[in-house]
């Protein structure tokens, strides 16, 4: 049997056990997927992703990975209602054992899903912005009372937080702001302490992604009948802290935002509580 054909039987072995178990827990009401959500379509696409993963050692997470963990991995995505085509999640292996972490864009997209939300926005302020913030009374809430950014003055070392919102079909459901001690207080978690090049070279994106996760974990416990979206954003297989060091990973990735291709190690993941991005993306990520 040629190695085509190996992969192929494998391929339908993987994608059929975990299409199987899903049908299963969605005929016992233990699993509820979006209604535009195909765990077909995207088992597909993920399984592409996977040809591409490769190990620190260069080896095919296929071959290198242990069966289990490839459809642990898979059942994780769908679970949460992720497509990696989208970049909502990455496939990352952590010695034998492959896992899936979400990536930011897959807590918006999970954070969408909630009642009543329309869209989750970031943005950068700089100390030339005129940036003001009120508390009202009656929501208990802090809101933007003005944000008029200077797009002349965008200088990284004149970045003084960011913040995010939480749109609803006719208001605002909920703010988040964090001054950049906040912000660099969470990338001092990381392994990196900050000083990864996307840090580096993109601290305004990275600011954004990090308030962003904050505000979507922040409205999914805060809001009315949100369980579930809570329990997915609160904490998932893979989303743990981690530090991976010498044993490092390798994994290609391209990104919505960048329309950039390129290998890079992968040392952590992202902290939910914090809403730390502790992906270890050297010159890539922002």
């Amino acid at each position: 049997m040629t190695n085509k054909n190996q992969v192929a039987i494998q391929e339908k072995n993987i994608t059929d056990n975990v299409l199987n178990r899903i049908n299963n827990m969605q005929a016992e009401g233990s699993l509820q997927v979006p209604d535009n959500y195909s765990p077909e379509n995207a088992l597909k696409s993920a399984y592409l992703k996977l040809l591409e993963t490769k190990t620190k050692d260069d080896k095919a997470v296929l071959q290198a990975c242990t069966q289990e963990s490839i459809a642990n991995s898979l059942l994780e995505m769908v679970v949460q209602g992720l497509n990696p085509m989208k970049n909502q999640g990455y496939f990352i292996p952590y010695g034998n054992k492959l896992t899936f972490t979400r990536s930011y864009l897959g807590t918006i997209a999970i954070t969408k899903r909630l009642p009543g939300v329309k869209d989750v926005k970031g943005y950068p302020v700089y100390k030339d912005d005129e940036f003001e913030t009120e508390f009202d009374l009656i929501s208990g809430s802090l809101k933007v009372k003005k944000y008029v950014p200077n797009v002349k003055s965008r200088n990284p070392k004149d970045l003084i937080g960011a913040f995010a919102l939480i749109i609803g079909d006719e208001d605002i459901l909920h703010m988040e702001y964090m001054d950049m001690d906040q912000i660099k207080a969470a990338w001092n978690m990381g392994a990196m302490k900050g000083n990864s090049g996307a840090h580096k070279q993109f601290p305004d994106q990275m600011a954004i992604r990090t308030v962003i996760n904050r505000a979507c974990k922040m409205y999914a416990n805060t809001s009315d009948d949100s369980d579930i979206f809570a329990n997915l954003l609160n904490k998932t297989s893979t989303e743990v802290e981690a530090e991976i060091g010498e044993n490092a990973n390798k994994e290609v990735l391209d990104f919505e935002d960048s329309v950039i291709e390129g290998e890079y190690e992968v040392s952590e993941v992202v902290d939910q509580e914090t809403g730390e991005i502790k992906d270890n993306i050297p010159e890539m990520e922002f």
